[in-house]
């Protein structure tokens, strides 16, 4: 190589790197694929919140819903929790996925906070959320009446998200009239 050559290759190494990095920030962080879609729940057996017994996937099953990823150490599900508190009042049924979190601060958390959902599964090991792929909370998992995975939000879900992206999603999965 060339003594002119090498004046430029740290040039064309800045360019590459350059390339990679703008490639990189051009990404949608909220756009993550989940390898799920399409495809059942996966097999579980947990805890439920302030309950005895187990909870497992078929308890997920029998209607269409949202199984949401949440913690008490999450401060973006302090701000989703009130708009979770509407849906549930208007009658969508959701499901609570206690993510990496301690039994006394959730429920703690339910009790002042108001409780939006039907049941609550604890993942103090985060094994189910390793499962689903769960990058963190919140999460929130559209499924269909046999527990199948129709889409998958990351980030807060608030009234924007759900009449945009999660409400026409529900209706389809609920074969209701109208639903895109």
């Amino acid at each position: 190589m060339g003594p002119r050559l090498k004046l430029f290759l740290p040039l064309f190494a800045f360019a590459v790197l350059a390339m990679i990095l703008f490639r990189g920030l051009s990404l949608d962080p909220a756009a993550l694929p989940s390898a799920l879609l399409g495809k059942p729940l996966p097999e579980f057996s947990l805890p439920g919140l302030g309950e005895p017994g187990q909870r497992s996937r078929a308890d997920l099953t029998g209607q269409a819903g949202l199984l949401n990823v949440w913690a008490t150490w999450c401060p973006s599900c302090r701000v989703e929790h009130p708009y979770l508190l509407e849906l549930a009042r208007q009658g969508i049924p959701i499901y609570g996925l206690n993510y990496k979190d301690e039994d006394a601060a959730a429920r703690r958390w339910l009790e002042e906070l108001g409780n939006p959902y039907r049941f609550n599964i604890v993942d103090r090991a985060g094994t189910l959320g390793l499962d689903l792929g769960v990058y963190g909370a919140p999460e929130t998992y559209l499924i269909d009446a046999a527990g199948v995975i129709h889409y998958r939000h990351v980030g807060v879900v608030d009234a924007t998200v759900w009449r945009d992206v999660l409400e026409p999603r529900y209706r389809k999965v609920r074969g209701e009239e109208g639903a895109p």
